[in-house]
């Protein structure tokens, strides 16, 4: 069984996909960018504050379908530049204080949008 998790704090999709997909007590939350869903803003203009922004998106998901970080398995992170790994690091680890999940971080050469950082996760109850 399987369920669709869409919250109205985070961006809605760009494409044929959903927010996040609950499979039995498992969250698996889609990539997620910089768009404050509030303003409809895309915040490309320093890492710190697009990964801040990210992190947002990611909560208001996982809160959503009554979860939080510390249900988090599994993050992926995209960067386009891995010059910026430390200071993305820095904002994710903030979530992140206690037991943080498993996750790959790679360097792509192009993101949705053209923004800097995609963020996905897994979670489980």
């Amino acid at each position: 069984m399987k369920k669709i998790i869409n919250s109205n704090l985070a961006p809605e999709p760009i494409g044929p996909y959903s927010q996040a997909v609950l499979a039995g007590n498992t969250l698996y939350i889609s990539g997620q960018i910089a768009i404050n869903r509030a303003t409809g803003e895309m915040i490309t203009s320093d890492i710190e504050v697009e990964t801040a922004q990210v992190m947002k998106n990611l909560e208001a998901i996982l809160s959503e379908a009554g979860f939080n970080f510390t249900n988090v398995v599994k993050c992926g992170i995209f960067i386009k530049n891995m010059d910026d790994f430390s200071k993305i690091n820095a904002v994710y680890g903030k979530y992140f204080t206690e037991n943080p999940p498993a996750r790959e971080t790679v360097e792509v050469s192009r993101l949705p949008k053209d923004v800097n950082v995609e963020i996905s996760c897994i979670a489980i109850k």
